[in-house]
């Protein structure tokens, strides 16, 4: 394994002076590292991967340095365009290395290593996107002399080509990092509540437990997930009214308003992450204009799925955003009671809706996953859909 302080030295070492990217669970380590290694201009976690390629391409314009941009490899699809139609060589020609960590990759023989059901395809086609899109890669060694190699000669590659080039990142490869801290800055607006705030496991029961029965629910990627199908096994109360959206970080709010646009009399909830969220926030202006659409996004200022790396909505009003995107009503609640009253007035008011639900990150170290395959998932929900009766 690589010790994340020396992968970041030996990128400073070849003049990698800024990073950039989207966490990713094979990645926390070095996330950590960065976090707790370098200024807040030097490292931005970005919204999505097309913005950090958008970063790493004003930065190189302004210093005439390759920037870092990281990603696990489902964030493949959110750079095809900024490189393929700016960064790419025939275009703006623009240095930058790519750190991706690779999801459900594939061993030395070709054969797939087991990993969750939503990375097998992206595993299977990580390498072969980064050929499609002609950037030249190489996968991480385990060893540190090896990887700086690796570092060097991608550089020098990317220097040479004027373009992207990727290291590819396998699962273990970085040792635990130790040091790495939320900045105490980073989430001044939620630092004094989080001792009383509840858990976003405790605030999904409440919300699930006041919904009607004939409500569907969409439920974002990660832990909002789990919890929900752990809460469903717990009552025994069966999983056909939920759809996990496993995988597709950022597009669950968009697939409830799409399940609000079919089926206008139904009462349609989506439970959100304020990463998610944040990853796609233009859509907010589309299920805005949903009546029977209601917007939960648990916000914890933290990618909690993928090592608790921090976002910026810990400092941002989501509700005032909600408002100015066109829901009709908007609301930000901490406690239960707070949050069990605007649920009543939300789902019975025939607008739409968006609820801000602040929670303390983390998750029970139990936590399960979902033990039915998404093709059982999408039957049973799809079932549910066309017999359940609306009330």
């Amino acid at each position: 394994m690589i010790h994340a302080e020396d992968f970041l030295s030996a990128l400073q070492a070849e003049q990698v002076q800024f990073f950039a990217g989207v966490p990713d669970s094979l990645l926390k380590e070095l996330c950590a590292c960065f976090s707790d290694k370098l200024a807040a201009g030097q490292h931005v976690i970005a919204a999505n991967e097309g913005g950090a390629i958008g970063l790493a391409i004003g930065q190189y314009l302004a210093t005439r340095q390759p920037a870092l941009v990281y990603m696990q490899n489902s964030g493949l699809g959110n750079i095809v365009n900024p490189i393929a139609s700016l960064a790419d060589p025939q275009v703006y020609g623009i240095p930058m290395l790519l750190v991706i960590g690779w999801r459900g990759e594939l061993d030395e023989h070709g054969q797939q290593i087991h990993d969750e059901p939503q990375h097998v395809k992206q595993g299977q086609i990580t390498l072969s996107q980064l050929d499609v899109m002609d950037i030249p890669y190489q996968v991480m060694t385990s060893d540190i002399q090896t990887a700086h190699a690796q570092i060097q000669a991608l550089l020098n590659e990317a220097i040479e080509r004027q373009g992207p080039v990727a290291l590819v990142v396998r699962k273990q490869s970085f040792a635990p990092y130790k040091k790495g801290e939320i900045k105490p800055e980073t989430v001044a607006t939620l630092a004094d509540k989080l001792p009383t705030l509840e858990s976003r496991e405790h605030m999904i029961q409440q919300i699930v437990s006041a919904l009607p029965a004939e409500a569907a629910v969409v439920a974002t990627t990660g832990m909002a997930s789990r919890e929900l199908f752990e809460y469903r096994k717990a009552q025994q109360a069966g999983h056909s009214r939920d759809f996990l959206t496993v995988g597709g970080m950022g597009h669950a709010s968009q697939i409830a308003c799409g399940i609000a646009l079919a089926q206008p009399d139904r009462q349609v909830i989506c439970i959100d992450g304020d990463g998610a969220m944040l990853m796609h926030m233009g859509s907010l202006t589309i299920s805005a204009q949903q009546s029977n659409l209601l917007h939960i996004v648990l916000n914890n200022g933290a990618h909690d799925s993928v090592g608790g790396q921090p976002t910026i909505a810990a400092q941002l009003p989501l509700a005032e955003i909600a408002s100015a995107a066109g829901y009709a009503q908007v609301f930000s609640v901490s406690g239960t009671e707070d949050l069990k009253t605007v649920l009543q007035q939300a789902v019975h008011s025939g607008k739409s809706s968006f609820i801000e639900v602040l929670c303390r990150k983390g998750a029970r170290a139990d936590l399960g996953r979902p033990t039915r395959t998404p093709t059982q998932n999408k039957q049973d929900f799809m079932q549910f859909l066309n017999e359940v009766e609306y009330a």
